[in-house]
């Protein structure tokens, strides 16, 4: 994507031009009036005075046009100083006029605090912003515009008063903070607008590195068997947390095979180390074993095998605790002849039972959520089932977690695609081939809408 930058003559344009490299863009200097006019996107970045620049653009030619631009709504960013041109004055430069596009005047921070203000800051974006979320952002200002301006969609922040920290109208962005010293966030922003992608809004896609347990320790294997030790489920779940888990499951392997309850220590030990929602099966029959474990620190609990031999257990647990706090586990094995049937204990017992048609008659029941694992998938590396998943997905109202057979970040982006909300994966976090941040960041980069 071709950028150009406008020479101010005040700013440091070192770090605005590589982050413009960073995010995809092809950046140039403007060389004269003509590319103020024409550029397909142009950055105006800011640092110095009110006055400097604007003698700055005027001997150069390029403050009228960049007026004329910025009126006319064409792809145009403008950083710091940059914000502050777009109004009529600024109290730092009296009897200087600015671009004028923005009524109001520029003011300096009131007395009884830090100027300027140096470092980070949060702001607030409106909901109507097309651009800008809110979130910590870098800022080296002394002057500051008190309110947003009509026609414009504003983010606030507050440094001993309420100031706009950034605003937008159309394909103009300009904000006050410094995005190209915002880190991640400040960069995704960035990326939004040079590839005019308005943020999405809605939920974020979930990452959910999944713990199977058994005797009170991580295991991995390959459809349901082979199990290998691979951690303590508290370390390994706080350590998924720090890395940006959305959440964690766990599930009892063994719980119903073996005819026993889930370990409520596990669940307790896990609890006391993780700050972020936990879903835990396995074992799970009536809305007692279900308590015991939101009890102990669950937020929800998955049904399977239970579910499957008497679906009103489903009704009983969302009578009692809400459908919010119901998880549909579903594993679910191809028929030769089309189609997907629901398998249990560990997939030894198939059913002969409609994968798809289940899952509408358990949501209809009172499940709030699937947890659709392919059992020829899992494990193997190869991706997720997508038919399966499309075919659940697209088959019922709640939100639907994709699990089994996960090893790349274009596997989870399929599994999005192909209606999922939440994608599961284990072994590639176990083994410490990703990490969940650079998952995400993966994801980012591919489209996908993540929290950071």
């Amino acid at each position: 994507m071709h950028v150009n930058l406008v020479p101010t003559g005040t700013s440091n344009l070192a770090s605005m031009l590589a982050a413009l490299e960073r995010a995809g863009g092809r950046p140039e200097m403007v060389q004269g009036a003509k590319q103020i006019e024409e550029a397909e996107r142009l950055v105006v970045p800011g640092v110095g005075a009110f006055a400097a620049a604007r003698a700055n653009l005027e001997a150069s030619g390029l403050w009228g046009p960049l007026r004329e631009r910025i009126r006319a709504g064409k792809p145009t960013f403008v950083v710091c100083l940059g914000l502050q041109l777009l109004c009529e004055s600024s109290e730092e430069s009296p009897g200087v006029e600015g671009l004028g596009v923005v009524e109001g005047q520029v003011r300096r921070f009131p007395g009884g605090v830090r100027v300027p203000q140096l470092g980070w800051n949060l702001i607030e974006a409106t909901p109507g912003c097309r651009w800008l979320e809110s979130g910590h952002a870098y800022f080296a200002n002394s002057y500051h515009l008190p309110g947003a301006p009509a026609g414009w969609q504003a983010a606030m922040a507050t440094h001993g008063v309420p100031f706009v920290a950034a605003m937008e109208r159309g394909a103009v962005l300009a904000c006050q903070f410094h995005p190209e010293l915002s880190g991640a966030w400040g960069l995704a922003l960035i990326e939004r607008w040079l590839h005019q992608r308005a943020r999405s809004t809605g939920p974020t896609a979930r990452i959910i590195p999944c713990l199977d347990v058994r005797d009170g320790r991580v295991v991995k294997g390959v459809k349901f068997a082979g199990l290998r030790d691979a951690g303590d489920p508290a370390e390994r779940a706080a350590l998924y947390e720090e890395q940006g888990a959305d959440e964690i499951v766990i599930l009892d392997v063994s719980a119903t095979t073996e005819g026993r309850k889930t370990q409520v220590d596990t669940v307790k030990a896990v609890r006391a180390r993780l700050g972020i929602p936990l879903t835990v099966g396995g074992g799970v029959r009536e809305p007692d074993d279900a308590r015991r474990l939101l009890d102990a620190g669950a937020d929800k609990v998955a049904i399977n095998t239970a579910a499957v031999e008497d679906p009103a257990r489903l009704d009983r647990l969302a009578e009692r605790f809400g459908r919010q706090c119901v998880v549909l586990a579903i594993d679910a094995a191809r028929r030769p002849e089309g189609g997907w049937e629901v398998v249990t204990h560990a997939g030894k017992n198939r059913t002969g039972l409609d994968a798809v048609a289940w899952s509408r008659e358990a949501v209809a029941r009172g499940a709030g959520e699937v947890l659709l694992t392919s059992f020829d998938q899992d494990g193997t590396r190869q991706g997720y089932d997508l038919p399966l998943l499309s075919a659940v997905s697209s088959s019922v109202s709640v939100p639907v977690i994709a699990s089994g057979g996960a090893a790349t970040v274009q596997h989870l982006k399929e599994a999005l695609d192909a209606g999922a909300d939440a994608v599961l994966a284990a072994s590639i976090f176990h083994d410490g081939e990703h990490s969940v941040v650079d998952l995400k960041a993966a994801l980012e980069r591919l489209g996908a809408r993540v929290r950071r």
